[in-house]
């Protein structure tokens, strides 16, 4: 099983600010722009709705754009990590450290000044988690507190999967910070994301709600991820569902309701890593069946992929577009009826950040090998695209690997 959830190439910092609105251009950049502007007074359904976007990577959509043509509120920011360097300390994506942001304070800072709020996730696949990084459970909660206290948080997102959740140690530390989290933040909205398999979650998703029934410990929300498991349309999905949801009763001894009231849903739009495929049909489906059932939660991954790429069907996976026929944030628009409210009929016209067009082209850097072995930043072309790697590989073809593998993808040559 892989999570679709991992760090892909990095922006410069003109494009960071583009993901922010224009609002935030008055309010300033830098922790005080994050800490004076408070986060809006929302209810938890709306948190419960917020999709995920990574503000630095994969080509970072106009949030603001997002929430007038929508009616979206909250957003599911992605990912805090420890760092690549080693240490105990919260960066975005292992790289940028929280203590020093400036870019995605901004972004929240203009997301606020239009009403709304962020919730920021910790984990994903891929990188070191602080779970895994730090000694103990008080250490790692110390480590998300600097990321709660700097954005003045309300909800936070443990994503925890493959490679960290088989760590029995590392999700001890995350369950344990999660806990202390709650106890020291009260109102605090946590959420906890893990894998999804057709039997509701597998081995390590289950031996993680038993870390939680001992630790005594009980979020807003277990959410399971049912894509990438051989999932193919809601169907799959929804029968996902009904077996957490036996797992989630016979866990924690709660009835049904209880367990629906405390059962989540991340999904992924458009086209999976590993070729699934989840159209909007498929969305409304399974919304109808989490509002149904009183669901506590109903999001996605995400909207840096919420836009048509060119061509719709590409045929690939890719983290700028949904590789589905679309209008721009269509998938946005599922997660606002989940929190309650009606998107607009009328949304404003001005077009979104696009994905860019990917022909083929003749490529400058050297040409893939498989026998070549590549470490961090190593680039390479291969069937008319730059790739670069993240990790050290041998023998990882580009392009086979998805998007969440150990090559990203930078476009045509």
């Amino acid at each position: 099983m892989k999570r679709l959830k991992a760090l892909c190439s990095g922006v410069a910092a003109a494009t960071l600010a583009a993901a922010g609105l224009a609002a935030a251009a008055t309010l300033g950049t830098g922790q005080a722009s994050g800490a004076e502007t408070s986060a809006a007074a929302l209810g938890n359904n709306w948190y419960a709705a917020a999709p995920y976007l990574m503000p630095r990577d994969n080509n970072p959509p106009d949030a603001g754009a997002i929430m007038d043509a929508t009616g979206l509120k909250a957003f599911q920011l992605a990912f805090i990590l420890a760092p690549n360097g080693g240490g105990c300390s919260p960066t975005w994506d292992g790289t940028a450290a929280v203590s020093s942001d400036t870019a995605v304070a901004s972004v929240i800072s203009g997301i606020r000044a239009k009403g709304g709020d962020v919730s920021v996730s910790i984990g994903g696949y891929g990188g070191t988690k602080l779970g895994q990084a730090c000694s103990t459970s008080a250490a790692t909660a110390a480590a998300y507190q600097q990321v709660i206290t700097k954005y003045q948080l309300k909800a936070i997102d443990f994503d925890l999967e493959e490679p960290e959740y088989e760590n029995a140690t590392a999700i001890s530390h995350e369950i344990g910070a999660a806990k202390i989290l709650q106890q020291n933040n009260p109102g605090l909205y946590v959420s906890v994301t893990t894998a999804g398999t057709a039997d509701g979650t597998g081995w390590f998703g289950k031996q993680m709600l038993n870390e939680a029934k001992a630790q005594g410990f009980t979020p807003n929300n277990f959410s399971i991820m049912p894509f990438d498991g051989g999932f193919n349309g809601a169907a799959a999905q929804t029968s996902a569902l009904t077996n957490f949801n036996a797992i989630l009763q016979t866990t924690f001894g709660w009835n049904a309701a209880t367990a629906y009231a405390h059962e989540g849903f991340s999904g992924m739009n458009g086209r999976s890593d590993t070729g699934e495929y989840f159209r909007q049909a498929d969305f409304q489906t399974v919304l109808d069946y989490a509002t149904g059932h009183g669901m506590g939660r109903f999001t996605f991954w995400s909207l840096n992929r919420d836009r048509q790429c060119t061509p719709p069907d590409n045929g690939t996976t890719s983290g700028v577009c949904s590789s589905v026929a679309q209008t721009p944030w269509e998938f946005a628009k599922f997660s606002v009826k989940f929190a309650g409210a009606t998107p607009p009929t009328n949304p404003p016209t001005t077009p979104p950040t696009t994905p860019p067009t990917n022909p083929p082209g003749q490529c400058t850097v050297a040409a893939w090998s498989s026998t070549a072995i590549y470490v961090n930043t190593n680039e390479v072309s291969h069937n008319g695209h730059k790739w670069k790697a993240k990790w050290w590989t041998q023998n990882e073809e580009p392009g086979t690997t998805g998007e969440w593998g150990v090559w990203v993808d930078e476009g045509a040559c």
